[in-house]
């Protein structure tokens, strides 16, 4: 197949994001409305594969890792890349364009490759040729980090230690508890998210406060903020935001981002209902959802597994889905 690759530009816009709706993946992460929110951050090193016709055979979302120049990830500002299918590339042509775009960044003069293909869970269509490519260039596998999914058309049951914590919740309550599907929460929910972060483990969100309004505010019906009011032991009378988490409707998946309590709301559980709740929730608001992603419960590139998180996820019927990170060395 005869092949030109072209290193992504503002003027390539339309073209990318006309293809991300075709890909054989699916995720509104790979839309450049998203991937540009942090382009301050990251010098882009994405690229098109162009067939003879000129029209889109793969994409490859990249950046420059900004800690080692001399190496290209897909993409270190994402929590996956990876290069993204056509529906009708062949195994033999996905071997050759990954072979390019070695090819092209090793004349760019990077020395490594790190790749990051999105999970199968978000495949549209089966797209795993890329890693049969991988292991053509002799790429390494280097993280393994691990996440636990619910597929929505079957799922488990919750624990019974779920279902006491979300019994739990409504004991506690005086009134019916308030469940708001609205970005006008934000800041509140990122101020606690915020404190909780730095209180329990002394960091901070990656996403800002006015990079999360940003994103909301470009993808309205995508980026979706769930949260949970209700009383608490020490504020019975008043209504107080006690849970929340945001969730990534990314076509076949619901990924939640982030997740996070008050004090108050670990104190009666709150949590545990709201997130009960989620399969149901996606019934009504995106029904084609076809699983439930919490995310990953493991540090280190996956050497150290929170063995209490991954617990609490799997409470919920839960089970694993890996990410997995390749290095390709360039010569």
């Amino acid at each position: 197949m005869e092949v030109v690759v072209k290193p992504y530009g503002p003027e390539w816009k339309s073209a990318w994001d006309s293809a991300v709706d075709e890909v054989r993946q699916s995720s509104f992460l790979l839309k450049r409305d998203f991937m540009d929110y942090h382009s301050a951050r990251f010098s882009d090193r994405s690229l098109l594969l162009l067939n003879a016709k000129g029209k889109v055979a793969a994409l490859l979302p990249a950046c420059e890792n900004p800690d080692a120049p001399t190496q290209v990830v897909s993409h270190a500002g994402l929590t996956y890349g990876g290069l993204l299918l056509m529906p009708d590339a062949t195994a033999a042509q996905v071997v050759q364009l990954m072979a390019l775009c070695a090819d092209h960044y090793h004349a760019c003069g990077y020395t490594t490759w790190v790749y990051k293909p999105m999970p199968h869970i978000y495949h549209r269509y089966p797209a795993e040729e890329d890693l049969y490519a991988v292991f053509r260039l002799d790429g390494q596998l280097c993280a393994r980090t691990l996440s636990a999914a619910i597929r929505l058309d079957a799922p488990y049951r919750l624990s019974e230690l779920r279902r006491r914590k979300v019994n739990r919740f409504l004991r506690s309550q005086q009134s019916q508890p308030l469940f708001s599907d609205s970005v006008r929460h934000l800041p509140a929910f990122w101020q606690m998210l915020d404190e909780v972060l730095h209180k329990r483990h002394g960091l901070h969100p990656v996403h800002t406060l006015s990079e999360l309004q940003l994103l909301c505010s470009r993808f309205p019906r995508e980026i979706r903020l769930l949260t949970v009011f209700g009383t608490a032991a020490s504020h019975a009378a008043e209504p107080q935001l006690l849970a929340g988490c945001m969730v990534f409707l990314c076509s076949r998946v619901a990924h939640v981002q982030y997740i996070s309590a008050s004090d108050e709301g670990c104190c009666v559980s709150a949590l545990d209902w709201l997130l009960a709740g989620l399969p149901r929730w996606l019934q009504c608001e995106a029904p084609g959802t076809e699983y439930l992603d919490f995310g990953i419960s493991t540090e280190q590139g996956g050497r150290w597994l929170n063995e209490g998180l991954a617990f609490q996820k799997e409470g919920f019927g839960a089970r694993a889905v890996c990410y997995d990170t390749y290095i390709i060395g360039l010569s």
